[in-house]
């Protein structure tokens, strides 16, 4: 199943110990070649993995995680060792983490389950947790009316030139991958996501929107827009975007009986 096709078929029952919360977070683009002070980010992140271990239960990481991944037969790009050791930290230690591919680390496949321990997703999934439905994804990829977006979404999902891609030398494909992400969204530390456009012109809303007519679901949960939203779609129904650890380093948490947009005041 496709992140734009549909929603799952299947609904995954995920248990909360009491006094214990879920944490959601997305986009912090890690070895963006454009953002500056990298180390400086990655301990930030670090550090904030620490604050919430004690009550984290369950980790979910919503795509964009890394700006660029792509896991070579033989290696994967380097860095992010304090990163990636804190996840084996949390799993190691039974917390689970659920990473959902986005559309600058698409290219996961086994590196980090086998390594890190953590739940892979490449699509959008449904969880019952305490009672309550969500639906969770990266967001991207569900305009069905964006045809430019969804052909290059494609061509990067094709096995085929997935292998072709790694017939490349490492410094060459991550070369190349560096150079496309310069001229993506990401620029000079900025980014391009713009305000809040209102709800007909936000494509993520306009999905939910179609979703709880068919089917209800308390909490729609996205990253991808790099901007904090917390939505009313209905009296019973809400969509959250997780926004980004570039400009506004939110994340959304889930404490068993409502879910709150949250800031990380940066020092």
């Amino acid at each position: 199943m496709k992140r734009n096709e549909r929603i799952p078929e299947t609904e995954n029952i995920l248990p909360l110990t009491e006094g214990k919360k879920i944490y959601f977070i997305s986009d912090i683009h890690l070895g963006a070649p454009v953002l500056k002070h990298e180390r400086e980010r990655e301990q930030f992140l670090v550090q904030w993995l620490d604050s919430i271990r004690p009550d984290c239960g369950v980790l979910f990481l919503l795509g964009d995680i890394f700006d660029f991944w792509f896991e070579y037969k033989r290696s994967v790009p380097k860095g992010y060792v304090r990163f990636l050791a804190k996840l084996c930290d949390f799993t190691d230690h039974g917390i689970p983490v659920h990473f959902f591919t986005g559309n600058h680390d698409i290219w996961a496949f086994d590196y980090l389950p086998n390594e890190c321990g953590v739940i892979l997703h490449t699509h959008n999934e449904i969880f019952n947790i305490c009672g309550k439905r969500f639906l969770i994804g990266h967001g991207d990829a569900l305009n069905p009316h964006d045809r430019g977006y969804l052909f290059l979404y494609r061509i990067f999902h094709n096995h085929f030139l997935q292998r072709c891609f790694r017939w490349l030398h490492p410094d060459i494909g991550i070369w190349i991958a560096q150079k496309w992400s310069s001229h993506s969204r990401l620029g000079n530390g900025k980014i391009e996501a713009d305000d809040f456009r209102g709800a007909e012109q936000e494509e993520i809303i306009r999905f939910c929107q179609t979703v709880i007519k068919k089917q209800s679901f308390d909490y729609f949960i996205f990253g991808h827009r790099h901007l904090p939203i917390d939505f009313t779609l209905s009296p019973s129904s809400r969509y959250i975007n997780t926004g980004d650890w570039i400009s506004y380093y939110s994340y959304a948490v889930f404490d068993g009986q409502t879910t709150s947009l949250e800031f990380v005041k940066k020092k």
